[in-house]
């Protein structure tokens, strides 16, 4: 089933894909838009264009498993894209994925402004890879 993730955020949302057999988790690209009704528009059209059969919305909950603002927004996010685009939409547990794709991008010595152009992207990928993790 091809997947696509969202790790939404108020000014950058990043994008992944899986391909059908569900192995291989690639960053689409990172939509840069704050207006909410666009950022919608854009990830709707992203699943279309992608063929996506499932979204998953990154989940941002507390260390401590409880849900905070960000979490009720991105919740209310999940729902509405659903309604728009159509295609079932999930919400997934995303504690630590932006530490983690900092982490990875340090690795590989990606800093400054190319950095935060393709961190959310690469957010969307660990989110993507967590949530087929669960699925095998």
């Amino acid at each position: 089933m091809i997947v696509l993730s969202v790790d939404y955020g108020d000014t950058r949302t990043g994008l992944a894909v899986c391909d059908k057999l569900e192995m291989l988790a690639s960053p689409v690209g990172v939509i840069n838009e704050k207006y909410e009704p666009h950022v919608l528009e854009k990830v709707a059209f992203a699943a279309e264009k992608n063929k996506a059969e499932l979204i998953v919305v990154g989940l941002p909950r507390n260390m401590d498993g409880s849900f905070g603002p960000r979490a009720e927004k991105c919740t209310q996010f999940g729902k509405k894209l659903e309604e728009l685009s159509g295609i079932r939409t999930v919400m997934f547990d995303e504690r630590l994925t932006t530490v983690s794709a900092h982490r990875a991008l340090n690795d590989v010595n990606v800093r400054g402004k190319k950095r935060k152009e393709i961190v959310d992207a690469v957010s969307a990928v660990m989110i993507l890879e967590d949530f087929l993790k669960t699925r095998s």
